[in-house]
């Protein structure tokens, strides 16, 4: 009767233990992995098979799991500089815990992997988006005139405009795309604000920041860049609208210019039929955002 006991008590506590799996999205990163002798899988079809049935097993069995990105290259560094042997499992079980508190990460919630495994790349996506824009804001440093920080002030200056663009939006759910060019690399950043029952609007947090920080960049850097929502709402047709980046705001553009950027193919510059039951049409005002947050030289 005791020991019936302590296998029951052990199965409770099983289920109030959180864990986090590794996953190998792609072939690339599985082949990386197969030179390790103790990684047994042979094929990643296999491979991830097995995972979607522990991670069902995990689920059925009351057990909160998060799935992390797993990097082969980033694993073999993190072992290098931790002195362990990456050849043994302990040391993938370490680097995965390292993974659920700073890697990029998604609760499993019974969804099928066709559908984790992209949701998990636009994470990861999102994540380092986030680090490469937030790292070039921060080595702009201080105002050589007045001392303010210039990535703060960017990104107060983000932050008001976003909120403007939401706010004059027609009723729907909006899509927003933000691209900087100017920048070493070019950065491009999506945002989801879909509206809720109340009339409110749902974000992201952390698409949200992402999309603030470029838009940030953007405005702080000086570079080309733009900004584009589409709000479909029921019963109308999708309006589409932008801005282009311009110093320290936003530049709205002409219907016929929103027109050309998305009826005009990018590479033999051909025109592309327009979309049905789509306006292409010019931005609403959005007031007076001259003494906005922002520096201001």
């Amino acid at each position: 009767m005791a020991h019936t006991e302590h296998q029951i008590m052990r199965r409770v506590l099983r289920r109030e233990i959180a864990g986090t799996i590794g996953l190998l999205t792609d072939e690339h990163d599985f082949r990386a992995m197969r030179r390790y002798c103790t990684f047994t899988f042979d094929d990643h079809p296999t491979y991830l098979r097995q995972v979607e049935d522990l991670l069902r097993t995990r689920a059925a069995q009351g057990s909160h799991t998060t799935v992390a990105l797993f990097d082969p290259q980033e694993y073999a560094e993190f072992c290098t500089d931790a002195g362990l042997d990456p050849d043994i499992p302990a040391s993938r079980t370490r680097f995965t815990a390292e993974l659920a508190s700073t890697g990029p990460t998604i609760p499993y919630d019974g969804q099928s992997l066709i559908d984790l495994v992209p949701a998990l790349v636009d994470e990861a996506v999102r994540q380092a988006t986030w680090e490469y824009a937030s790292t070039l804001l921060a080595r702009l440093g201080a105002c050589a005139s007045c001392g303010e920080d210039i990535g703060r002030a960017a990104f107060l200056r983000a932050s008001h405009l976003l909120v403007r663009v939401l706010e004059t939006a027609h009723p729907g759910n909006h899509h927003l795309v933000c691209s900087v060019t100017g920048t070493p690399e070019t950065v491009v950043s999506v945002l989801h604000a879909d509206e809720e029952t109340d009339g409110g609007t749902h974000l992201d947090e952390a698409e949200a920041l992402e999309f603030t920080t470029v838009l940030a960049l953007g405005l702080a850097t000086h570079s080309p860049g733009g900004l584009v929502m589409r709000t479909s709402g029921s019963g109308a047709p999708d309006r589409i609208y932008g801005w282009r980046l311009r110093r320290e705001g936003l530049e709205p553009l002409t219907a016929g210019e929103v027109f050309d950027a998305y009826c005009t193919d990018i590479d033999s510059g051909d025109i592309i039929s327009p979309e049905s039951d789509v306006d292409y049409c010019e931005p609403p005002d959005l007031g007076d955002v001259g003494q906005a947050p922002g520096h201001h030289h």
